[in-house]
């Protein structure tokens, strides 16, 4: 639990700060409420840095929310507005890629703790279902990951020439598929085992494995595999 802080950034000795205290220890001693504070910098004619991020995660409930949030919504917040709400979906966005862009070459997937890992900090946080599919060498290295659709999990959008196009194309051995609940439960409906079930059957007939279906919640993520559903 993140200590509680003073209110106001003036109220706070120099060397106590966010900015300088990020200078001297590093950015992981700042809480939350610091960090956005360094990045927000100002905040309104009442209320300071401090003041405007506290009352930002306190508004939309906390940082999960906070990557979710659509700018119209960070724009809503008192001491926001639209060109601080533009300049945290870009420090957010940044992040993503960061995640997304490290090397395909150097991960494999041996179990879906490894699918968490390298889907879950993106899709852990999005308000829609995304549907991914992580294409696989030989060795079970991902060659490249594929998003397949963006909505409600239904068989007439993830279809499999959707799923196996990219496959083929890229050369991959096999596959799994994951997709995030922005219920936070991991649980799979009666919908997501009809369509893992036949996108199995899709890669049974194509020579092209479907190795696991993750489901990723909040903090939990849940292997379709592991659970016997297909």
């Amino acid at each position: 639990m993140e200590a509680t802080l003073p209110s106001r950034l003036r109220d706070l000795p120099a060397d106590e700060r966010p900015r300088e205290r990020l200078i001297r220890h590093g950015a992981g001693a700042l809480s939350s409420a610091e960090l956005l504070a360094v990045i927000l910098r100002t905040g309104t004619e009442g209320d300071g840095a401090l003041d405007v991020a506290e009352g930002l995660l306190c508004r939309l409930g906390g940082v999960r929310e906070l990557s979710g949030a659509t700018l119209a919504e960070l724009s809503a917040v008192r001491g926001i507005g639209p060109a601080k709400a533009a300049q945290l979906q870009a420090v957010i966005e940044l992040g993503r890629r960061s995640v997304a862009s490290q090397p395909a070459g150097r991960t494999r997937v041996r179990g879906p703790r490894d699918v968490w890992e390298l889907l879950g900090p993106e899709l852990r946080s999005e308000r829609k279902e995304h549907f991914v599919a992580v294409l696989l060498d030989t060795r079970n290295g991902v060659i490249a990951r594929q998003t397949i659709s963006v909505g409600d999990l239904t068989s007439s959008i993830v279809h499999p020439r959707e799923v196996f196009a990219p496959a083929i194309r890229h050369g991959a051995a096999a596959l799994v598929v994951a997709h995030n609940h922005p219920s936070g439960d991991p649980a799979p409906s009666p919908e997501d085992i009809q369509v893992t079930k036949r996108l199995v059957s899709a890669g049974e007939l194509v020579g092209i494995p479907v190795m696991d279906h993750v489901v990723i919640g909040d903090a939990r993520w849940m292997s379709m595999k592991e659970a016997g559903l297909f």
